[in-house]
């Protein structure tokens, strides 16, 4: 798998993404072209890189500022963070963008191949299914 074309700049990890061709259910296909107002036979993402988000309607700000600034994530910008990556409480039940930050520290420090390899997936299980204990972050329930 190519990690490098399946992580956006911004951090999100398409390759873990329930709308990555490959990753879609029937199902979300058909959610999503209803929802969108789209054929279902169209709803198909490659990555962010490759194809935009399926639920951007527009051109990404993020992605085209990295483009500009000549780098490949965010985190290698002189202006890291910033107000691109600020976490936000709308939409934050159903969409994976506050991991941003978190990833892109953790590509950062270990590099890309590890981070996608051996920590990603369980980066996301932590937002989705964690609990939140204060001082320690959201915990796995056994």
């Amino acid at each position: 798998m190519d990690y490098r074309t399946l992580t956006a700049p911004c951090g999100i990890d398409c390759f873990n993404c329930e709308l990555l061709e490959g990753n879609i259910t029937a199902e979300m296909q058909q959610f999503l072209a209803q929802h969108l107002k789209k054929d279902p036979s169209t709803i198909r993402c490659q990555g962010c890189r490759v194809s935009g988000c399926l639920l951007n309607s527009g051109e990404c700000a993020t992605r085209k500022c990295a483009a500009a600034k000549g780098v490949e994530f965010c985190h290698q910008c002189n202006e890291f963070p910033c107000r691109k990556l600020q976490p936000c409480l709308d939409g934050a039940d159903r969409y994976p963008h506050n991991l941003k930050m978190f990833n892109l520290c953790r590509i950062r420090q270990v590099g890309l191949e590890k981070w996608a390899r051996e920590e990603s997936a369980e980066i996301r299980d932590r937002y989705k299914t964690g609990k939140l204990q204060v001082g320690s972050g959201p915990v796995v329930p056994e």
